[in-house]
């Protein structure tokens, strides 16, 4: 089981561009092409899988929100700011 990380290790490990809501981390990509998130939610997905580590992912016409969480543990761990990590990457 892994350790949940307190609000200031959050606010110092998050990558840039999320932020810490509740018991997540999100981030919301922006497109020019709705087809273009559509894509980058698919390889998101696969990564996720990979990981075995599944986000909440919303589709909307010009951008995509990921909100990471260890469920399990009740917050967030060093896990989730690892695929946090790896979405951007796939950006």
């Amino acid at each position: 089981m892994a350790d949940v990380l307190s609000d200031e290790e959050i606010d110092d490990r998050a990558p840039e561009g999320w932020h810490h809501e509740g018991d997540e981390i999100v981030r919301t990509y922006e497109f020019d092409e709705y087809l273009d998130g559509v894509e980058f939610a698919s390889e998101a997905a696969e990564i996720a899988d990979e990981e075995f580590h599944h986000p909440e992912i919303t589709i909307r016409y010009d951008e995509v929100a990921i909100a990471l969480t260890s469920h399990e543990e009740g917050g967030v761990t060093d896990q989730d700011i690892q695929m946090a990590e790896h979405f951007d990457d796939a950006r």
